[in-house]
């Protein structure tokens, strides 16, 4: 009894400490192309753990670890750090905004929001998304969705002159303003940005736990840029390192309340299939054998986005590349709700995968 209380007691003081991580992360503004504070986070988590710290021309930043292994294989594990937002595109007489979205936004999830505007010299500005009430929809055939375009944003500007003189300006960026917050069985959380603030969790935490361990490969591990706008910074990073295996590190949408595949709690993703990319038979067999011989939960998922794989797998002859990912309902909103167990199957699948990469096994998945 003791035994188990102490058990108890270890396991809510490290999902304590995990949240206070996810809170961290998911909390940092920074939209793609913008990315810059994530990057200064990023860079303070790896030093510590790496032999050295690079970026990309774009923005990307990566921290390596050198192997004494002969001939040991490149291997780039990445996240992104970007995550969905907008930017000004016009400020109207009024004093209110009109916007363009930078990644992907349902327009049902936009009005009636609140957002953080952040102007060129990073003053931090309070805006809304309008919405059109009820009482002024009465007689003109009731509401219609709206294009993103056409949604105001609004600061509390008298007009264009007012707005401006507090330094806004077009090309400002927008950022979904929204806390992280436990679930009351404290499972789950709730936050903006976990597409894909995991993925740059995942490598800070798989940087920390690998420090001081010998590898059989060069390890680049880090985050690039632009995701959410065509996977950008992925052909950047690749070309720029020229790995022969890529672990994409991303969040993908959980299907389970809408019938679909993706179950928040079920372990780590097999991502077999999406539009962009296809789990190679001998990637597949090194994700499953190394799986079940950790004991690790995953659960098998089709999707229908993508993620940087699509874009490395494509670069320097051919790579290849997989995502080791979890799902979360409701992405690319301020709301999105997942499990903190699984992020703990990924972070777990991703040290083992990692720590198999050697010569021998890398030539086993190139084997065509």
């Amino acid at each position: 009894m003791i035994e188990n209380d102490k058990i108890r007691a270890e396991r809510r003081l490290m999902m304590s400490e995990l949240f206070s991580k996810i809170k961290e992360v998911t909390e940092i503004p920074a939209i793609s192309g913008h990315e810059a504070p994530v990057r200064t986070y990023l860079r303070e988590k790896l030093t510590p753990h790496v032999d050295e710290v690079v970026t990309d021309g774009l923005g990307g930043i990566f921290g390596i670890k050198h192997s004494e292994a002969t001939d040991a294989p490149r291997v780039l594990v990445a996240s992104h750090m970007d995550e969905v937002g907008f930017m000004v595109s016009e400020i109207k007489p009024d004093g209110t905004f009109r916007v363009v979205e930078i990644g992907g936004w349902n327009p049902m999830v936009v009005s009636s929001q609140r957002f953080k505007l952040f102007t060129r010299d990073g003053r931090e500005i309070p805006v809304i998304s309008g919405s059109v009430p009820p009482h002024l929809t009465r007689g003109t055939g009731g509401p219609t969705m709206p294009a993103i375009a056409d949604i105001i944003f609004d600061g509390g500007f008298a007009d264009k002159a007012e707005a401006e003189s507090f330094g806004v300006r077009p090309g400002d960026t927008i950022v979904p303003d929204s806390s992280a917050i436990l679930t009351a069985n404290e499972k789950n959380i709730i936050s903006k940005a976990w597409d894909n603030r995991y993925g740059v969790l995942m490598v800070s935490e798989l940087a920390e736990n690998l420090s001081g361990q010998k590898l059989g490969n060069e390890l680049y591990l880090g985050s690039n840029v632009q995701e959410e706008v065509g996977l950008r910074g992925a052909h950047t990073s690749t070309t720029k390192f020229d790995p022969e295996v890529f672990l994409a590190v991303d969040c993908s949408p959980a299907g389970d309340v809408y019938g679909g595949q993706g179950k928040i709690g079920d372990g780590t993703l097999i991502r077999f299939y999406d539009p962009g990319h296809l789990l190679l038979p001998g990637m597949k067999d090194f994700l499953l054998t190394t799986a079940e011989e950790a004991g690790i939960k995953y659960q098998y998922y089709c999707g229908k986005g993508g993620t940087d794989a699509g874009a490395a797998h494509l670069k320097n002859g051919g790579v290849p590349s997989t995502t080791i990912g979890v799902c979360a309902r409701y992405i690319h909103s301020h709301q999105t709700l997942y499990a903190m167990d699984d992020f703990l199957e990924a972070q777990a699948f991703l040290q083992a995968l990692v720590k198999k990469l050697d010569r021998s096994t890398v030539d086993l998945i190139k084997k065509y």
